[in-house]
């Protein structure tokens, strides 16, 4: 058995058993992968896929457990691979970062210019989805860390560890009515046209919970993804904005906004980073990990991922 069998058995898993796509995506020929796969099956004395003529149906059982294992061993050795990396050129090389719009607009810039002055040589790739796709970007090896507030902890994949508190906050004209009120009430935003986040960014969930708790309809008028539409519509007089405390940061850009704290309404939402479990870490990726947050260090993340410890809550 060789490693081209296990590449060969694991594409045609992830083509939905199609071999002929499966061996454009391998650069080869579909003989060629269905010759491998056959002689596999009978070096291993099992069958891995359920065949009707020369097609693949299915799994069987016993190749369920065939690919558990090869994921194993194609997993160490792109850890072979990557440890190669890390003592040839050990300050160098690309660091993949998967997020979304609010972390990679608002919370990153700083981590990042931090980490290229401590590793000049390092180039960053910056990928940006949805909390599931972070997930799944960071679990396909398109990016080494993953950081989202929702989703991440759901899958099973990965090592995840909380990063940094952060609430929810109003953005509203500073002559609108609530401006002049310290502490405002669900029933209050209840009352104006909503400007807020897609349902599956940025704790979405919890602003929709708090008001189905208190059996109130929020009236929503717009849902976007990035903060930055959101301030901008409700600039334009569409209604009132909930966004993440991040994105209005006092840089002066937000002078013509009141902003009112919403913690108390909706809670506190943690910010995680993700890793691929029993992944191969380089240095740089610790280090920018633990630039992301004080709470973050290469003990602490070494410790999750090699499976000790579970809760290493906030």
């Amino acid at each position: 058995m060789n490693l081209h069998q296990f590449r060969f058995v694991q594409e045609a898993v992830r083509r939905n058993l199609n071999l002929t796509e499966a061996a454009k995506a391998l650069h080869t020929s579909q003989p060629g992968v269905s010759k491998a796969i056959i002689e596999l099956e009978e070096e291993l004395g099992v069958e891995i896929f359920a065949r009707h003529g020369k097609r693949l149906k299915r799994v069987t059982e016993p190749g369920q457990h065939v690919l558990k294992s090869i994921e194993l061993i194609m997993r160490e050795v792109g850890n072979l691979k990557r440890i190669g990396e890390q003592f040839s050129a050990q300050d160098s090389g690309t660091l993949s970062i998967a997020t979304t719009h609010t972390q990679a607009r608002y919370v990153l810039p700083v981590p990042v210019a931090r980490l290229r002055e401590a590793y000049p040589k390092v180039n960053v790739s910056l990928h940006q989805g949805s909390p599931d796709q972070v997930a799944r970007m960071v679990i396909d090896e398109v990016a080494e860390i993953g950081i989202a507030t929702e989703s991440l902890p759901d899958y099973q994949e990965l090592v995840t560890l909380p990063c940094y508190e952060w609430q929810h906050v109003l953005v509203l004209p500073l002559e609108h009515p609530l401006a002049k009120k310290d502490r405002v009430t669900l029933e209050d935003i209840a009352a104006e046209p909503l400007i807020t986040y897609h349902p599956s960014f940025t704790g979405r969930t919890r602003i929709d919970t708090a008001f189905a708790q208190r059996k109130l309809q929020p009236r929503i008028a717009l849902e976007a993804i990035d903060s930055d539409v959101i301030k901008t519509y409700v600039r334009l007089g569409l209604g009132i904005g909930i966004v993440a405390e991040m994105a209005v940061r006092d840089d002066g850009s937000n002078s013509d906004l009141a902003v009112r704290p919403l913690g108390h309404l909706f809670g506190q939402n943690v910010a995680r980073v993700a890793f691929k479990r029993s992944a191969y870490l380089r240095n740089f990726v610790y280090k920018f990990a633990e630039l992301l947050s004080d709470r973050l260090d290469r003990n602490l993340i070494a410790k999750a991922m090699s499976g000790h410890g579970n809760d290493y809550e906030l």
